[in-house]
């Protein structure tokens, strides 16, 4: 059978993002694909950022830019003529949404508004994947998976910022990109993700492992929150093989997907970090409730049959792998394997030819 992501070898790829955690993962990927891949983004100053233990910037060509700054964006999108982009750059952090909200909205709104007026006037862009967040849906706090095509909305910030992305993104592909039918643009909306290289704050697995490190019990905030927890690599591999059916058959894959695990594969927050204990071999947890200040979701999940029917996508690494492979990332690189052979080999692995 034919590998559906052969069509990203020696294709101009701009990764929007590079240097967060999802896309340090996706760049790396792109570039075993044998993409000619460029990023754009602010740089990432932490010594331990995956992207920085990656060496990347010697793998990719990079470019410092901030998203808010249109003239520079396309600046990048002019001289790169991409045929391929992923937007990923965000401000990710809910706890930062309601610091910051002024920020959260000129990044995820104004930003993305940004991305898509450079790709207005990239005649070589092909295929576009525009990424925003399960949390984009009005949450109703519902047993079952939100749809696609379900209401829009968020309580705080960070949420309502994704939300007024994806009517940024479905305003201007009715306004604007309609015509073009050679260009594939779809947004993609993922649930929770783990893996190894992630160490921002306020995130379950890497605040995990820097207690585990450090011989200290893991305290929790919200032990019974439920998220749908998943590899950073299923929801990617669900991001390149939707751009690679966009970049084939362009109006077939237009508009929105969901890329989140089998529902039975949402756990609890407590379960989570036991999980994690469990693979490091020790540990403690132990739950300190934070004090309500902030809305914070309990239950979350998303349905993904469209995805499963229309791509043939699925996820390839359920709860229990995802939990294993993400612990054994970080046992790996602490014992002192380099971060490029380790993430290079899951990639691998991932894909079955490891």
């Amino acid at each position: 059978m034919n590998d559906p992501l052969a069509v990203f070898r020696g294709k101009r790829v701009l990764v929007i993002g590079d240097t967060g955690f999802k896309g340090s993962w996706l760049s790396l990927w792109l570039d075993l694909l044998g993409a000619d891949v460029v990023g754009y983004s602010l740089p990432n100053r932490s010594r331990d950022a995956h992207y920085n233990r990656l060496a990347l910037a010697k793998v990719i060509q990079h470019v410092d830019g901030d998203i808010r700054d249109l003239p520079a964006l396309t600046k990048v999108f002019q001289r790169v003529q991409p045929q391929v982009v992923f937007h990923l750059a965000a401000q990710a952090l809910t706890r930062l949404s309601y610091e910051d909200p002024k920020r959260t909205f000129d990044v995820n709104v104004g930003g993305s508004v940004n991305v898509l007026e450079a790709a207005r006037s990239t005649p070589s862009l092909r295929s576009l994947i525009y990424a925003t967040s399960d949390k984009c849906y009005r949450n109703k706090e519902w047993t079952w998976g939100y749809r696609e095509n379900d209401e829009l909305g968020g309580a705080d910030p960070y949420s309502a910022s994704k939300a007024a992305a994806e009517l940024v993104f479905a305003a201007y592909l009715e306004s604007f990109f309609k015509a073009r039918t050679k260009l594939g643009i779809a947004s993609v909306r993922a649930g929770n993700v783990i893996g190894g290289g992630d160490w921002a704050a306020d995130r379950i697995v890497p605040d995990c492992m820097r207690a585990l490190r450090s011989n200290r019990p893991i305290t929790l905030r919200h032990p019974a929150a439920t998220r749908p927890w998943q590899h950073v690599l299923d929801p990617l591999y669900g991001y390149l093989l939707l751009a690679a059916r966009l970049y084939r058959e362009p109006m077939a894959y237009r508009g929105s997907w969901n890329f989140g695990p089998h529902p039975e594969s949402s756990r609890t927050v407590k379960i989570l970090a036991d999980a994690v204990v469990s693979n490091w071999g020790k540990g403690t947890v132990r739950a300190k409730p934070a004090a309500p200040t902030a809305h914070e979701a309990s239950l979350l999940f998303l349905n993904c049959d469209k995805a499963r029917k229309d791509l043939g996508w699925q996820t390839r690494w359920e709860f229990e792998r995802a939990v294993a492979e993400t612990v054994r990332w970080y046992r790996k690189v602490f014992d002192g394997e380099s971060v490029r052979t380790t993430t290079e080999g899951q990639i691998r692995a991932y894909q079955g030819t490891a």
